[in-house]
């Protein structure tokens, strides 16, 4: 086991260590120093210990896909894990109940436009502004595919109660049946000047301003960049705008299942591709028919108009992998953690063998061993008063920089298996919702790298629990079982429910929502690994009087 020092030189410190010891032990109550260490306090000793953990790699079933806060549309190549294909389907919304589109209408354009998530760099000279592409992963061409799905996207699940909401999961299936090509691919959704073509063929996301000019070709206004492209207007015309005043636009529901989606197929056209991260659910995201009608004053000149389609209704994912991650040992843990977003993986982490408070008076358990140690309890394991003071506790992932070619995700993100929840450290760091990258990072360390350098390869993850170790010391929490998964955003764990994995047994299962939104993917040292200097453990800070 190894052994650290560590000196406590912070008077805020000193001050929690006081009335901590006051409040939970006699013997914690005499201080004879500003600053506490192992040279000049008295009553005191500071140390550390390692606590051995298991941890071993959890294979994901198919992960529910419906609803998303973002998504996935793309291809990816992770130089570890293989090729990911991930394609969307998005039931779309009016934004006019029952409208009127006016006399002798023109069609002028379609126009559907997915803004990406992107960061102004800098302002040119000429008023351009440069960005930089924040959530799009690889650079090489794929091949974008767009129809009007034909399969309707229910609200509920006719298998179960009235009130149980359908689930989709990333195989294309709602658990019980599989969704079909052909529906999905009802009707191509063809390209302006392309005759009948509804494929772009080699699609990749571009960090250029868009800009655009008015009919005498001047410039008009800039948008950030996007997925912006022009539709054929013989369709949409027959689609919407003939259909004025006719039960199919009379409502939303009668809408929903006259237009049932647009369904958005990525797939690889070499060994590479791009995947986006996209938000389909804002507000600039939209098909917008552009026309031109009779004025409503007599004499006057045509009116333009617009007519915009909206992607606000249920949405969907499908996932698919060129690869397979395999389970690991329960019971001994892992030499490599593989952790992989989307249709991944995750750890599972169980502290002190797994064990908890039972009825055998005759031996401790792991964690009755160590409960004993910090604390005293009663006949039941209830927490009495304390022995020893924590004053921080981690795990430290340590990265494997020989298999792990490129740089890894960022954020990894610990969380309650049994209770689909994050821990009470997670809630008591401080969140940052403008830039999620640096949101909890005391709690949820971001990956430290060579020589702090953003495009450095990844050292080691520290991930603090200490207020997780103090509810199982003080406040007679359950020992339960931890997850570790990769994450996309960390702010999103903060009021959103974990999302569902199709089992196909009684067991229930759930996965974080900032894993599933996540391609990235790492490789971690484990507990069972030969490398003792990166070796998974759970090291403990502490306080302990020394009279």
């Amino acid at each position: 086991m190894k052994k650290r020092k560590i000196a406590l030189k912070n008077l805020a410190v000193l001050s929690l260590i006081i009335s901590s010891f006051i409040a939970c032990d006699k013997d914690f109550a005499n201080i004879d120093s500003d600053i506490i260490n192992n040279d000049n306090a008295t009553h005191f000793d500071t140390d550390s210990r390692d606590f051995n953990v298991i941890a071993y790699t959890k294979a994901l079933s198919p992960v529910q896909t419906n609803n998303l806060p973002v998504n996935l549309l793309g291809v990816y190549k992770d130089d570890i894990y293989g090729m990911t294909t991930a394609s969307i389907v998005a039931e779309v919304a009016s934004s006019i109940i029952n409208p009127t589109f006016g006399e002798n209408v023109v069609m002028d354009s379609v126009v559907l436009s997915i803004p990406y998530f992107s960061t102004a760099t800098e302002v040119t000279e000429d008023g351009e502004t440069i960005y930089e592409l924040d959530s799009v992963f690889g650079g090489d061409p794929i091949k974008l595919s767009l129809f009007e799905s034909n399969y309707f996207l229910r609200d509920f699940d006719p298998s179960g109660d009235i009130n149980d909401s359908q689930n989709y999961y990333a195989n294309m299936s709602t658990g019980i049946d599989f969704i079909s090509a052909s529906q999905l691919e009802a009707v191509p959704l063809n390209l302006e000047g392309d005759g009948e073509n509804n494929v772009i063929e080699e699609f990749t996301p571009s960090n250029v301003q868009i800009r655009l000019l008015d009919e005498d070709g001047e410039l008009s206004s800039r948008l950030i960049p996007g997925l912006r492209v022009k539709l054929d207007t013989t369709y949409w015309r027959t689609k919407i705008i003939d259909k004025e005043g006719q039960p199919e636009l009379s409502n939303q529901n009668n809408f929903n299942d006259y237009f049932r989606g647009i369904y958005f197929k990525a797939e690889a056209i070499g060994m590479d591709g791009n995947l986006s991260v996209l938000n389909l659910a804002a507000s600039t995201t939209n098909i917008t028919i552009y026309y031109t009608r009779d004025s409503d004053v007599e004499g006057a000149d045509p009116f333009q108009s617009t007519y915009t389609i909206s992607f606000t209704g249920n949405r969907v994912n499908f996932i698919s992998n060129e690869f397979d991650i395999q389970n690991g040992n329960e019971t001994t843990g892992d030499e490599l953690l593989r952790l992989k977003g989307g249709q991944g993986s995750i750890a599972e982490i169980k502290l002190f063998n797994g064990d908890d408070i039972d009825d055998d008076d005759t031996t401790d358990n792991l964690f009755e061993t160590f409960k004993n140690e910090f604390v005293e309890t009663d006949e039941d394991g209830n927490f009495v008063s304390s022995k020893k003071l924590i004053n921080e506790a981690n795990l430290v992932f340590y990265v494997n920089q020989e298999l792990l070619e490129n740089n890894g995700p960022d954020r990894l993100y610990i969380y309650d298996i049994e209770n689909q929840t994050p821990l009470t450290d997670y809630f008591q760091d401080i969140a940052n919702t403008v830039f999620p990258t640096f949101s909890r990072i005391s709690h949820l360390g971001r990956l430290q790298r060579v020589d702090d350098d953003p495009s450095g390869n990844g050292i080691k993850y520290k991930i603090k629990i200490t207020e997780h170790i103090n509810n199982l010391l003080l406040r007679d929490s359950t020992n339960v079982k931890l997850g570790l998964a990769v994450s996309g955003n960390i702010n999103l764990e903060n009021n959103t429910l974990q999302y569902d994995i199709l089992t196909g047994t009684d067991q229930e299962e759930t996965v974080p929502v900032s894993s599933i939104i996540s391609p990235r993917g790492t490789i971690l040292y484990g507990n069972n690994t030969g490398d003792e200097e990166k070796k998974l453990y759970l090291e403990i800070f502490f306080t302990e009087p020394n009279n």
